[in-house]
């Protein structure tokens, strides 16, 4: 056993790369061990913006050895008529590495064939190693490529040195006209090297002492975090911690070195949203905030080295933020001096999306939506949510916006609240773009939810009336999580609302001269399929089995917070014993139907006369759903699927009696409709509630 070090030197890679390069190259490395049959203990992987590092604990330094039979050519063609091996044979004994006396016959119902039993593996890892580390190079993958000098080897960026040890041991690899060797180099300033690495199990100590290299993105962000919080404290704050923030500052650096800036007390005058977005996006910084939330005139900045003169490195932070900060403060005054009537005016030469007309266009759409929509949910909020909806996007034109595109919508609701609209408005032009993927929160405020409904659904009905649908992997206007988005909030705030009739009346907001690709008929349709495929996509990733899902979305999903009641409802009815046969009997009785009435061209409409009925069986099922039919509507009109699955269950004893005992085809032609007929009234019912044929096994 040895331990075993790849180090991969490369130029400072950009940080959004950093984190996934680790995990890549551990998984493939772990995977061509496994696959060239080489035991270890553990695969670990480190990475910093200048080097990735594969480490192994206990490799094996030989492969293991394994005996597996082959299968060669059918005996008949082995052998000639004398029994003497043929060039199929010879072939067969040449590829394997055998000898002819290794060579017995296999017997198989296809007949005879050659077979032999060969030992694999046992050669020495050292020599597997240079393959396995090249492979493992080769196979990172990275949003952007790039290539330098003359080489067409191409890397994320530009390789500089190749460490690679197996105990004391230099694996011998060339790439990129560089040859591995066991030298590393630190810190580009604080201990650049380069340094000899004797052995594997040397490496981090040489790495921690005097490469002055922190090397574990984990411990940075630690350090970054223990530090950061100790400096806050000693100013009476906390640290506003970011955590994609966090993991990007940890993947800018070798050597964090956390330091507390400061800026004029004056720029509190800014929003906080706007001083955190200068910190944040610009120069890479937390703010320090009071107890209450407000923000200190401190912010908290990670060096890369320690520094020898750390005022003066303090103030080039300070004089970098305050360009910034002053920036922010010069929009803000002016944007503070114009009326949101210029900007709606400003919206009227904003394209939205090409044919779909200007922002100025949308912009009313919305305040007639939004106020329809609360009509649904909370006629109340009708005038408030009319206003946010025409002066949502106002913001868009706005200077803070423009010089800061992250705050549109939060903008706009500090303005609307600077200019005396209602709280309720302001809320929720601050909110209209949540949530904004499936991890982010919904809107907090019911008006919040509403508008983002209103802007997302008003998107939807454009798109797919221009015929720009996603497709695979493509969604340029991001459909998928605009759909997704309106699904959670209507099952967030458990609203009882018709999502295709808001996509049709968003449609109806639409000009009519305007050109579209597709009639509304289509539009709708697809706009249905797509919204049905959102939800199967949600609820199975919410754990329900999908043939739950999909017979629950085959009852309807108009009503999205009812079918997550029935969605539910089912799962556990599917719990029950006899359910398998339950499904069975009830989808007999669909198959019934569907045969007799419509492929026969037969209208049923579900109702019987139970005087005309014959058989005592037929006559127990048509009372027992007479007596049942009342308490269905009521369970219904409450959304108590539980009950109502519970009806089912109580039926479903008569309908089993019922196709034990009656004949439904009777030569009675009035006998068999009115059978027929007491079988659609069932399958009324259960359609009400699932697609029984999509819980078929």
């Amino acid at each position: 056993m040895a331990d075993f070090i790849l180090e991969i030197g490369i130029e400072e890679m950009p940080a959004r790369f950093v984190p996934r390069l680790g995990e890549d190259i551990k998984n493939i490395f772990s995977s061509l061990l496994s696959e060239n049959m080489i035991d270890s203990a553990s695969v670990e992987a480190f990475a910093t913006p200048r080097r990735l590092t594969v480490s192994v604990k206990d490799i094996a330094l030989d492969q293991k050895k394994v005996e597996e039979e082959v299968s060669g050519p059918p005996a008949r063609i082995a052998y000639d008529a004398d029994g003497k091996p043929t060039k199929a044979c010879d072939g067969f004994v040449k590829s394997q590495g055998i000898t002819l006396e290794d060579i017995y016959i296999i017997e198989t119902p296809k007949g005879d064939y050659l077979g032999a039993k060969k030992t694999v593996g046992g050669a020495k890892t050292v020599d597997i190693l240079p393959e396995i580390c090249l492979t493992a190079i080769k196979k990172l993958s990275f949003p952007k490529k790039m290539k330098w000098g003359s080489l067409d080897f191409t890397f994320g960026r530009p390789l500089r040195w190749l460490l690679c040890l197996c105990g004391e041991t230099v694996i011998d690899f060339e790439l990129a006209e560089l040859s591995s060797g066991r030298l590393t180099y630190g810190h580009r300033v604080m201990g650049p090297g380069p340094f000899e690495v004797p052995t594997a199990s040397d490496y981090f100590k040489i790495i921690d002492e005097k490469c002055s290299i922190v090397i574990s993105p984990e411990k940075r962000g630690e350090l970054v975090q223990e530090e950061g919080n100790k400096l806050a404290s000693e100013l009476n704050g906390s640290v506003v911690w970011k955590d994609s923030l966090l993991q990007e500052v940890s993947n800018l650096v070798e050597l964090p070195m956390p330091i507390i800036g400061n800026f004029d007390e004056s720029f509190l005058e800014l929003p906080k949203e706007v001083l955190l977005t200068s910190m944040e996006s610009h120069q890479k910084c937390f703010g320090i905030q009071k107890e209450d939330g407000g923000l200190l005139p401190h912010f908290l900045c990670t060096l890369n080295l320690v520094p020898k003169e750390i005022e003066l490195v303090r103030k080039g932070w300070e004089k970098v933020l305050k360009a910034r900060l002053e920036d922010g403060r010069f929009f803000w005054a002016k944007d503070l001096d114009t009326e949101f009537s210029v900007w709606l005016e400003k919206l009227e030469n904003v394209v939205f999306l090409g044919p779909l007309g200007t922002m100025g266009d949308k912009s009313r759409r919305m305040e007639r939506l939004a106020a329809l929509i609360a009509g649904k949910v909370d006629p109340d909020m009708q005038t408030e949510m009319a206003r946010a909806g025409r002066i949502a996007k106002a913001d868009l034109v706005s200077e803070m916006v423009n010089e800061f595109d992250k705050l549109q919508g939060l903008m706009g609701g500090i303005y609307a609240a600077k200019r005396g609209e209602d709280e309720v408005v302001c809320k929720a032009i601050s909110e209209q773009y949540l949530p904004a993927g499936p991890e982010s929160p919904v809107p907090s405020t019911l008006g919040g939810a509403i508008i983002s409904m209103t802007d997302k659904a008003d998107t939807l009905v454009g798109c797919f009336g221009l015929n720009k649908i996603p497709t695979g992997a493509n969604d340029a206007y991001a459909l998928r999580r605009a759909a997704l988005g309106i699904i959670r909030m209507i099952l967030e705030y458990g609203l009882s609302v018709d999502i295709l009739e808001i996509l049709d009346i968003a449609y109806e907001g639409y000009s009519k001269e305007i050109k579209w690709k597709l009639e509304k008929a289509e539009i709708l349709e697809k706009l249905g399929d797509f919204i049905s495929s959102r939800l199967r996509a949600y609820f199975t990733g919410q754990g329900y089995k999908t043939r739950v899902v999909d017979a629950a979305l085959g009852a309807g999903f108009r009503d999205v917070t009812a079918l997550k009641a029935r969605v539910e409802a089912l799962s556990e009815f599917a719990k029950e014993d006899g359910f398998e046969q339950a499904v069975l009997t009830f989808k007999r009785a669909s198959n019934i139907i569907k045969k007799q009435g419509s492929e026969a061209g037969l209208v049923l409409t579900g109702g019987y006369e139970v005087a005309k009925l014959i058989e005592p069986q037929e006559k127990d099922l048509a009372t027992k759903l007479d007596d049942t039919a009342a308490r269905f509507e009521e369970l219904w009109n409450n959304d108590d699927f539980t009950n109502l699955f519970g009806i089912l269950g109580e039926l479903r004893p008569f309908v089993d009696d019922f196709f034990d005992n009656v004949m439904v085809i009777s030569e009675d032609e009035t006998l068999k409709i009115n059978r027929l007929n007491l079988l659609q009234a069932l399958v009324d019912r259960l359609s009400r509630l699932a697609d029984f044929g999509a819980l078929q096994v």
